[in-house]
């Protein structure tokens, strides 16, 4: 575990973010990881929607905060959901606060204008123009506010036929192409995690974080777009260029790759798959002669060169496998490792929530809830001295009046608020 005796960098920025569903809340909760103040605004009639994307966590699953002993809070099926605490908005909003607020009502328009005026980043991902509409558009907020960074978030943009297009995550996959080079030849699947939503956060954080680094020299915030379908289109990648430069659709491969072998997935002795994927004819032949003990295979001209191996691929793969069939898998392991030939086993998600990896690093953190304390991975980005804030998924509206009072708003005008509606 590093030493947590320094500053985290974000320490100091506020952001206020109007955001819903995964995109916006992954991006926030960056900027939360890294010590920003996340301000997160939600609607008063249950918040953000993905509190009830599921009801899988319940108090009955928190006997235990170690992820590996106790009941999985993820598969529970107990009642408790106080606020809405669904799997994808615990895994999404720690480390934030939580103001709700009826913005449809003047009283809450003025609440949420008055906290975007304490703010160094706005971020929203409501549908294209709403926002605007509200009277929080990034012209008239930049306008304002010249120092303010304002990230828009959307499907497809903010212009272009697709503007209003319904853009969740598997509808982008699939108009971005990410599902037609993922599967087999014959079926094509999306990605089993958020990768539209995920890709989007990921560059909407980057964003804000190039805005900040820039308006520390200029003194000027910025207005930034980030869409899914641009952010998937980027990550479609070799693909992509493939076809641009060459006019040709590069097929489905399941686990193997069209221009590599061998590249795949090979059985063991129990039924654990192991991938191995070769990059280099030195490979290959640390491969055949110091695992599969078939020297004679490295020199053949069927298989010598991975561009034979590819015109032989079929062949290459029945001879691993009949070797590999053999072979228990933490041996077949410990024989590719000791060649250097590189290797994987296909983990499922109670393999990565043991991973030995995870656990000699000390990944695992706790973090509060409204239904007790749950077990929370550490997110990738690690400091020497400083670690990532943890802290605490907020129940709906927890913070409404903590914040309303920082904004000067006394308890009489706070009750008279909550008993109109404009905020909860």
């Amino acid at each position: 575990m590093p030493p947590v005796d320094g500053t985290l960098p974000l320490e100091g920025i506020t952001v206020v973010a109007l955001e819903q569903a995964v995109a916006a809340p992954f991006a926030s909760r960056q900027l939360a990881d890294l010590g920003a103040r996340v301000i997160k605004v939600e609607r008063v009639d249950g918040g953000d929607f993905a509190r009830a994307y599921d009801s899988l966590i319940s108090t009955d699953s928190l006997d235990s905060t170690d992820p590996l002993t106790s009941t999985d809070p993820l598969t529970s099926t107990g009642s408790h959901n106080s606020g809405g605490l669904g799997t994808h908005f615990a895994w999404l909003n720690r480390s934030k606060e939580s103001v709700a607020l009826h913005l449809k009502r003047e009283e809450g328009r003025t609440i949420l204008a008055e906290l975007v005026a304490t703010a160094d980043v706005f971020l929203q991902n409501l549908a294209p123009g709403a926002a605007a509409r509200l009277g929080f558009g990034a012209d008239e907020l930049r306008a304002r506010h010249p120092r303010l960074i304002v990230i828009d978030m959307s499907g497809y943009g903010s212009r272009g036929p697709y503007r209003d297009k319904r853009a969740y995550d598997m509808l982008v996959q699939a108009e971005a192409g990410l599902i037609s080079v993922t599967g087999t030849p014959e079926t094509p699947v999306k990605a089993g995690s958020p990768l539209a939503d995920i890709a989007a956060g990921m560059y909407a954080f980057s964003g804000a974080l190039a805005a900040l680094v820039r308006r520390g020299t200029t003194g000027q915030g910025a207005s930034v777009e980030v869409t899914m379908f641009d952010a998937v289109a980027e990550w479609m990648s070799q693909a992509m260029y493939a076809t641009r430069y060459t006019g040709e659709v590069p097929p489905r491969s399941a686990l193997g790759h069209p221009l590599i072998s061998p590249y795949d997935a090979y059985p063991t002795a129990y039924g654990e798959d192991v991938v191995i994927g070769v990059q280099n004819d030195r490979q290959w032949v640390a491969l055949v002669t110091r695992v599969l003990n078939r020297a004679f295979l490295a020199s053949d001209p069927e298989f010598a060169t991975n561009q034979a191996r590819v015109r032989n691929r079929a062949k290459v793969d029945t001879l691993i496998a009949e070797v590999t069939a053999g072979t228990t898998r933490d041996e077949l392991v410990r024989r590719l490792d000791d060649a250097g030939v590189p290797n994987a086993s296909i983990n499922d998600t109670h393999g990565l929530l043991a991973h030995p990896q995870l656990a000699e690093r000390d990944r695992w953190r706790e973090v509060g809830s409204p239904a007790g304390t749950l077990p929370a991975i550490l997110p990738p980005i690690t400091f020497a001295d400083a670690e990532a804030r943890m802290a605490p998924i907020p129940e709906l509206g927890e913070h409404t009046e903590v914040v309303l009072a920082e904004l000067g708003y006394d308890a009489g005008t706070i009750d008279g608020l909550r008993s109109s509606g404009a905020v909860a």
